[in-house]
């Protein structure tokens, strides 16, 4: 697998893991427009281990959203938050543009034979291009805009 991953640009060496994203100290629920809970924690790191992890995270949106490792200045990482719900169990990192205030999100999380092969299907068959990352046991993916699954069955 890591072979064709390779061949089309998906396998990268990153600057951090998931395992690394797990060393966080504390976390806090994330709450909802409304202060309702979501499946969502934001966590917090030790001061040097987040001057350490965050700009790596920015070089991962990078490498993502452009091919290149190099992180851009101007962005930088708001917050990190985790998810145990599910068996991915994903971080969402949210990455917001200093010149503008826009922001966007990007997600790592457990990577298994699976998740990659369901995530190049629909690659493949979707008119929309599905960007992700793949390096060890570390699955990045990007953000795509919608409604969240839960609020979709819900409503």
């Amino acid at each position: 697998m890591e072979g064709y991953l390779d061949q089309f640009e998906r396998y990268f060496s990153l600057p951090c893991t998931y395992t690394d994203l797990l060393t966080f100290t504390e976390r806090y629920p994330l709450m909802d427009k409304h202060d309702n809970p979501t499946y969502w924690a934001s966590v917090i790191y030790p001061r040097e281990l987040q001057q350490e992890l965050y700009p790596k995270l920015t070089s991962i949106y990078s490498l993502l959203k452009t091919g290149n490792l190099q992180a851009v200045s101007h962005l930088y990482v708001e917050r990190v938050d985790f998810c145990e719900f599910g068996n991915s169990r994903p971080f969402r990192i949210r990455v917001v543009n200093q010149y503008n205030d826009n922001y966007d999100h990007f997600y790592m999380k457990q990577a298994d034979a699976s998740r990659i092969y369901g995530l190049e299907l629909e690659h493949l068959l979707s008119p929309n291009r599905i960007n992700y990352l793949f390096h060890t046991r570390t699955l990045v993916e990007e953000h795509i805009a919608g409604v969240p699954g839960d609020v979709f069955i819900r409503d």
